[in-house]
C-alpha cells in the first residue's frame, strides 16, 4: 500500500471517529489488531472487540479536532482532540500497518493543565 493510500485510510478512519461511524470507523484494522492504552493498561484485542468497547462508550464526543498526521512506511502518527462533555482530552495515536490495515496501535491521552508561571516570559499563550 503508497503512502498516500495509508494517508486516507487514515482521514477516512478519523471522519468515521468524528461522525460515530462504528463501522467505517473500524475497516482501518486488521482482525487481529491489538490497541493498547497504557495509562490504564489496557490492551484491546482484536477489531471485533475494540468496535464493541468504543460502540459501548457512554457519552459521544462533543468536538473531535484532528491536529496533525504525519508518518512514513508503516508507522503513522494522529495528533487529535476529543472533548467529552466540555472537557478536551488531548491525544496522541501510533498506528502500525501490515498489508495496508492497522495491526498495532497505542492511543496516549492527556488531560489540560495550567501554564505555571515561573515559565510565563518564554511562552505565548
Amino acid at each position: 500500500m503508497e503512502e498516500h493510500d495509508i494517508q486516507a485510510a487514515i482521514d477516512r478512519h478519523w471522519a468515521a471517529s468524528a461522525a460515530g461511524d462504528q463501522v467505517a470507523e473500524h475497516e482501518i484494522y486488521h482482525d487481529d489488531a491489538v490497541c493498547e492504552y497504557p495509562q490504564s493498561g489496557e490492551v484491546i484485542r482484536g477489531r471485533h472487540n475494540l468496535q464493541a468497547l468504543r460502540s459501548h462508550h457512554p457519552g459521544r464526543p462533543s468536538g473531535f479536532e484532528v491536529r496533525r498526521i504525519v508518518g512514513q512506511g508503516n508507522l503513522w502518527v494522529t495528533e487529535y482532540v476529543i472533548t467529552y462533555g466540555g472537557k478536551r482530552a488531548y491525544t496522541v495515536s501510533l498506528m502500525e500497518f501490515r498489508d495496508g490495515k492497522v495491526s498495532h496501535e497505542t492511543q496516549y491521552f492527556a488531560d489540560p493543565f495550567d501554564a505555571p508561571p515561573w515559565r510565563a516570559q518564554w511562552v505565548e499563550q
